[in-house]
């Protein structure tokens, strides 16, 4: 019977490509490189700042990090200013929200985005109460795909990996929820194609948000 439904957050609750975009962009042009393209940042996402801001760097010609001191200073300050520059729910994600609540699942977040952010753009969003748990990266706790944050969220809602969903868009989640034990669903509105979440342990697809509530009570 399935009790919980943990969610990755951007790409899979929230669409946040445009302001990650704009604030790499705005990181690289303060550094005086070359902007990169929105698609191109759909791959620099899923691991954290820290390797976005790699990955945009190198996109841009700095192959060797030399900017990366600097321009992890600027992202962070970027990002803290417009984390939430044009985010948006995607289109159904309430209404299963509502759904799940209504039938007594449990619903939390773990994302690789920094923890303060994290819980500021679920408090913007989808305001206090809704989610049990919202976790974001914190210093001592490793990041996805390890899945000790799922661990620990799974201790605190007191349910058993094997009544747990996992879901989100990128391979980083479908290895967690794998790794965790989970039942893992790669959600396919988001940052990654179908390609990708399959060979990378999917265990089940769904097109829009509104398939979970019945993968619920099928897996139940």
């Amino acid at each position: 019977m399935i009790k919980a439904v943990i969610f990755d957050l951007d790409g899979t609750l929230l669409d946040t490509l445009t302001s990650l975009e704009t604030t790499g962009n705005r990181m690289l042009r303060a550094l005086g490189l070359k902007e990169q393209k929105r698609e191109q940042y759909k791959y620099f996402v899923g691991d954290g700042a820290v390797e976005l801001v790699k990955r945009a760097l190198a996109a841009a010609g700095d192959t060797k990090a030399e900017h990366f001191e600097r321009g992890m200073k600027l992202f962070r300050k970027y990002f803290k200013e417009g984390c939430s520059y044009e985010v948006h729910p995607y289109d159904g994600i309430h209404e299963t929200l509502h759904a799940l609540l209504q039938r007594g699942i449990q619903i939390a977040v773990l994302s690789n985005k920094p923890h303060m952010q994290t819980e500021e753009v679920i408090r913007e969003y989808f305001g206090e109460g809704v989610f049990t748990i919202v976790r974001g990266q914190m210093d001592g706790v490793p990041k996805k795909p390890d899945p000790a944050g799922a661990y620990a969220i799974l201790e605190e809602l007191g349910v058993k990996p094997e009544e747990c969903l996992y879901a989100g868009d990128t391979n980083v989640d479908m290895q967690t929820g794998r790794a965790a034990g989970m039942h893992t669903v790669g959600v396919l509105w988001g940052f990654r194609p179908r390609r990708e979440l399959e060979e990378n342990g999917a265990q089940m697809l769904i097109e829009t948000p509104r398939e979970l509530v019945g993968l619920v009570e099928a897996v139940g």
